[in-house]
Parts: C-alpha cells; sequence; structure tokens
C-alpha cells in the first residue's frame, strides 16, 4: 500500500511517501508560505503518486480529537495565515483518502516507537528542543492528548541564579521555551546555538534547564526512556551534563534499572532524522486499519 506523509513544519513541509513498514520512496521539501501557496503544490505531489492514506504530523497548536468540530485544524499559532485552518480536512477532500492528523512531535515520537529507540516501549516521552519546544507523551501504548495535547515546553521553570535572561515566551517568559529554546539561546547569548559549539558556559546553563524539566516530566509521567531531538540536541555534549544534572536533581529519590542506565534512558533520536516522516506514515497506516 502506497502511503503519503507530510511533516508540517513552521519552516518547511515535508511531503513523501512511503509504506507501514517504514520504507520511504521518495520525498519533497516546500517551504512554508501561506496556505494559498503551499497547500497546491503538496495535494498535487501526493495526487500525481496516487497515495491511498496521508498521515499528518503539524506544527501547532492543532486539535488532534477526532470527535472534535476542529479536528484536523491548525489553532492559534503565531503562524497567523495558518490560524485555523483545516489542514487534514483540505488534503482529505483533495485527495479523496483517509488522513490521519496528530502534533509534529507525536509524529516523531511515533517513528521512534514503531523503528527507533523506543521500539517495545509502551511509555516514553519524546522532546524536540529546537526553534520551540514541545513534547509527545506515549502512555500505555496510546498518545496522549487530553483537552487538546500536552504542551511541555510551557511548563514553568525555575530560573537559575546566574541568568539574567527574562525569557523570550511572550505568554510566560520563563517557561522551558521560554529558557531553553533556540530562540532563548540566541536571544541570551547573541548568536545561534550552532555558533556557540565552543562555549561551555552555554552548554552547563542549557543543561541545567533541560534536566528541571525532565526531572518534573520523570516524577509525572514515569516513563520508561526519555528522547530528545531538535535542533538545540544536536550538540552531543549536551547529553552527558544533562544525565548528570538529572541524577544530582533526583538525589536518590527514585531507584529504578532505567534511571541506573542514564545512557540508555536519555538519549537521542535514532532514526537519522527520519522519525516525523515515519511516524506520519504510521498516521496513514493506522486510519486505513481504523476503516
Amino acid at each position: 500500500m502506497r502511503l503519503g506523509a507530510l511533516e508540517a513544519g513552521g519552516t518547511k513541509m515535508v511531503c513523501a511517501t512511503g509504506d507501514e513498514t517504514g520504507h520511504i520512496e521518495e520525498r519533497a521539501v516546500f517551504p512554508t508560505k501561506t496556505p494559498a501557496e503551499t497547500v497546491p503544490q503538496m495535494i498535487d505531489f501526493f495526487r500525481e503518486r496516487a497515495v491511498e492514506a496521508l498521515g499528518i504530523a503539524s506544527f501547532g497548536p492543532v486539535d488532534p480529537d477526532p470527535a472534535s468540530p476542529a479536528f484536523g485544524h491548525i489553532l492559534h499559532t503565531p503562524k497567523i495565515a495558518w490560524r485555523g485552518y483545516d489542514l487534514a480536512g483540505v488534503f482529505r477532500k483533495a485527495l479523496a483518502v483517509p488522513v490521519g492528523f496528530d502534533t509534529d512531535v507525536n509524529g516523531s515520537l511515533l517513528g521512534e516507537v514503531h523503528f527507533g529507540c523506543a521500539k517495545g516501549i509502551s511509555n516514553a516521552v519524546y522532546y524536540t528542543i529546537g526553534t520551540g519546544i514541545g513534547a509527545g507523551i506515549l502512555a500505555e501504548g496510546h498518545l496522549l492528548h487530553g483537552m487538546q495535547h500536552p504542551e511541555a515546553g510551557h511548563v514553568l521553570l525555575r530560573r537559575e541564579e546566574d541568568d539574567t535572561f527574562e525569557g523570550c515566551c511572550p505568554s510566560h517568559g520563563a517557561c522551558f521555551e521560554g529558557l531553553a529554546s533556540g530562540v532563548a539561546i540566541e536571544k541570551r547569548w547573541g548568536r545561534p546555538a550552532v555558533e556557540l559549539s565552543d562555549r561551555p558556559e552555554v552548554w552547563d546553563l542549557e543543561s541545567r534547564y533541560i534536566a528541571q524539566a525532565l526531572v518534573g516530566t520523570i516524577c509525572l509521567l514515569s516513563p520508561r526512556i526519555i528522547i530528545l531531538g531538535g535542533g538545540v540536541m544536536e550538540q552531543a555534549q549536551l547529553f552527558p551534563l544533562i544525565r548528570g544534572k538529572v541524577t544530582q536533581l533526583l538525589n536518590g529519590y527514585l531507584d529504578t534499572k532505567e534511571l541506573s542506565d542514564m545512557e540508555h534512558y536519555i538519549v537521542p533520536a535514532a532514526c537519522r532524522g527520519d522519525q516525523g516522516i515515519l511516524g506520519c506514515l504510521i498516521l496513514a497506516g493506522q486510519t486505513v486499519n481504523k476503516g
């Protein structure tokens, strides 16, 4: 069965075709402009390849509840042209195929659960730490949505004593995203993260904020694995720093086999950047199975 995958990002849209085994046939990338500019190109891509179902993992916030009248819509996004846009509905109508829909980070989590480092695990958390911060949560084998979907990038953190940066989140200031996103790093230090690799003080502070957020995640959700992806996490020196600080902050309170092996507990994504597309293929396949 030929499945379509759309990883809808704030700067680019990645379209691909493949199948339920995770085989990716081909892909194309379109810049995220307005819906009128971007969507027709993507519809043409999938129509020409005669996909039988489509999975979409989108930037948000979005409505992922199939029972909601706004299912498949992009909600109050900072990208004004996309506010209220019925992304899933437009593709369903244009292609006349079933469409699966979820958040971009849930798509990445699905890819890792089916093909990557969380395979066979029923309780997992995936954080993407890049321009913004988001999380996907797998609880007892099911993606967690709740009243909308998790907004783990906006949990409030304790500001580190040596940090005078006020935070960059317009709603909260000193939330996880406001203090530790790629945007926060650039605003605090005056240069993008990719240009700060040789500045240990940058990554010491960054790891402290990430560790704070992960300790809250561990205590609240008790995941069996935490996966960290996104552009900021391409700084590989962060992983040992984060693992060490999480251990310090937990201070022996929890004693599990997972936490005794931090190198295999807090891990990078394992699908070589394809986790989002792979998750979209899973979403597409699930719509066929439900039908």
